[in-house]
């Protein structure tokens, strides 16, 4: 099954992450940070990415360097629970989401690392 997000522009798909995080007061590079943090993009990279018209599922597919310790993001995210998901590329997305739901609850990068690592 391939779902429409995977589809959409990384861009589109990446600035309401950042929006939601900043609706909490938090900043568009508290979102890279983590983002960085999950898939090895480097903050610097993730900002040009908003120019390009890479898909959000080629986002993830393409990721540089995976941090192997994601495998410890476990929980639920939009009632799913993201180790149950048989789809890898989802469970990487959903683990995203949960970063951000981290950082727009107020967590700092230290704090997320730290619970994961």
């Amino acid at each position: 099954m391939t779902h429409r997000i995977y589809n959409m522009t990384f861009a589109s798909v990446y600035r309401a992450l950042v929006a939601k995080a900043e609706r909490k007061g938090r900043t568009a590079q508290d979102v890279h940070e983590v983002t960085s943090w999950l898939t090895g993009y480097s903050t610097e990279a993730i900002a040009t990415l908003f120019e390009s018209d890479l898909t959000y599922g080629d986002f993830f597919r393409q990721a540089p360097n995976y941090n192997p310790n994601r495998i410890n993001i476990t929980g639920k995210i939009c009632g799913v629970q993201i180790e149950t998901l048989e789809d890898p590329l989802m469970q990487e997305i959903r683990r995203l989401d949960k970063l951000v739901d981290w950082v727009a609850k107020g967590k700092t990068f230290k704090q997320i690392k730290d619970k994961y690592e």
